[in-house]
């Protein structure tokens, strides 16, 4: 299989590099997404990420199905948290690896921007004066 798609409480940036490298790859995307200490001027204390898990690794499924097919790279690697994550941790990683750079980083960036659209997480954030529940994405 060329794609690793992942939900776990613990997710390894490693662990994503060592599944999209490949000899007829020369062009490797690693995108890093952390948890921020700052949300909208309020200072966030922590995250917890919940999903439906089935169909959240569906989606993802197809999103990396997509980049391959479409785009033509390689490998893909998506891969996201759940449970509760500090500022400073990862929650999600995306690597991608195809024969040149720029189709790599096209496909990292169509994976994260649609994960965040259409894969079914949720994040809550927990400031200093309460918390809310959001979408993880904008």
């Amino acid at each position: 299989m060329n794609f690793l798609v992942k939900i776990a409480a613990d997710i390894n940036v490693q662990q994503a590099l060592d599944f999209v490298e490949s000899p007829d790859c020369g062009g490797v995307v690693l995108f890093v997404g952390n948890v921020r200490n700052e949300t909208q001027g309020k200072k966030v204390v922590r995250l917890f990420f919940e999903c439906y898990e089935p169909m959240a690794i569906a989606e993802m499924e197809k999103i990396a199905r997509h980049t391959i097919s479409a785009l033509g790279i390689k490998r893909i690697a998506i891969l996201h948290i759940t449970g509760e994550k500090l500022p400073g941790e990862t929650v999600v990683v995306i690597a991608a690896a195809a024969p040149h750079r720029g189709v790599a980083f096209e496909a990292c960036e169509y994976a994260i921007d649609t994960l965040k659209q259409i894969v079914p997480i949720w994040k809550k954030e927990f400031f200093e004066d309460g918390a809310i529940w959001v979408a993880a994405h904008p």
